[in-house]
């Protein structure tokens, strides 16, 4: 369907949760091709400029204000694109710079209940595209008698419940925006005078510790964001940091993200505080735990000085606010850089048509 052929105000959309992330999943086809129109569209659809965005479907928090667009790849390696957009709750502003593993976890149920990709009996792997790093993603889904379940007996922490367990496979996660692990050419920086570890993969961020800064990291997630001596310095160093990476002036974008570790107290290997980048996260982004796993296998990281794991490590276990998330690492013959592996769960929990006050002719514009 082309937005020429869209009925008024009437875009159809799947309302998914993806890990500890929700929000609509889009066939691109269905928006409008102009990135100014289709912005404008996801901004009255989420709701944005109010804190509850209370005029939109968003969830007024960073993690239920998300949206995924997805659309055929013609990427011979992939079967599908995906594109991630951060929609910001309080201003008017659609990041697409960042990656979201969490989301990430629906786009192949979604991609299989579209008729994008055929499923197979008893489970399907989707080849992911992420559009926004040009990075490959396998997604293994459960498809017995080639249809998606969603009922399973895998928890994650962060989300009630059980339901079936998606593998997400990053394969080649190192230098997701920058095209460098480390972009600024060592594993370890100083800046604001604390040392920092400015790390691209799955996603942008800078590790700090948490002592460095004057907390413990392990406070909740409600006391952290409410801390806003803390906010503001975490968000002075990310703007260095993102400068220092080659991202360029980051004070509107959400990348880098700011990481704060610690050690762990709870049978793991890292305590971990990750920021969106203006409010601590309630558990943890799939990508962020790709990343900072990595770190924590790799010498001379921040990470590595509190984990200090061996590189040849098979799993990182990453303590968040609402829990832990094991992380499988495997390293495969030929590359640089260790296969991060995550389990994650979804769930469609409604579908329909979001609906938009722009007018078909607008829409016809893009």
């Amino acid at each position: 369907m082309t937005c020429e052929t869209l009925d008024r105000t009437r875009i159809p959309c799947v309302l998914m949760r993806g890990g500890t992330s929700k929000g609509p999943f889009f066939l691109a086809s269905d928006l409008p091709s102009d990135v100014a129109m289709r912005d404008a569209v996801l901004l009255e659809v989420l709701g944005s400029g109010h804190p509850l965005q209370i005029d939109g479907i968003g969830g007024g928090s960073p993690t239920t204000s998300k949206v995924a667009i997805i659309s055929v790849s013609d990427d011979p390696r992939a079967d599908v694109d995906y594109l991630f957009a951060q929609v910001r709750v309080r201003e008017r502003i659609v990041d697409t710079s960042p990656n979201c593993g969490n989301m990430l976890a629906a786009v192949g149920p979604f991609a299989i209940e579209s008729g994008l990709v055929r499923a197979r009996d008893p489970a399907t792997l989707v080849r992911i595209r992420n559009v926004n790093t040009n990075k490959l993603i396998e997604a293994k889904v459960l498809t017995p008698r080639g249809r998606v379940v969603y009922d399973g007996d895998m928890a994650i922490d962060g989300v009630p419940g059980t339901a079936a367990p998606i593998v997400l496979s990053f394969l080649d996660a190192a230098g997701s925006v920058t095209n460098a692990l480390f972009p600024t050419g060592q594993p370890t920086d100083r800046i604001d005078g604390i040392e920092v570890t400015c790390i691209d993969c799955a996603i942008p961020m800078v590790l700090m510790r948490a002592t460095d800064l004057g907390v413990e990291g392990i406070e909740s997630a409600e006391t952290l964001s409410a801390n806003q001596g803390l906010i503001a310095r975490l968000n002075r160093t990310r703007i260095e940091a993102g400068r220092r990476m080659g991202i360029g002036n980051a004070e509107t974008l959400v990348i880098p993200k700011p990481v704060l570790i610690a050690p762990p107290r709870n049978g793991g290997d890292l305590t971990v505080r990750y920021f969106m980048p203006h409010d601590c996260h309630p558990a943890l982004a799939t990508t962020g735990g790709a990343g900072i796993a990595t770190a924590a296998i790799t010498e001379g990281t921040v990470a590595h000085t509190v984990a200090a794991l061996d590189r040849a490590a098979r799993q990182v276990t990453l303590e968040h606010p609402s829990g832990r998330m094991p992380v499988a690492i495997e390293h495969r013959p030929g590359q640089k850089e260790p296969v991060v592996g995550i389990i994650r769960t979804a769930r469609r929990m409604f579908e329909g048509y979001a609906i938009t006050r722009l007018q078909r002719q607008d829409l016809r514009a893009s």
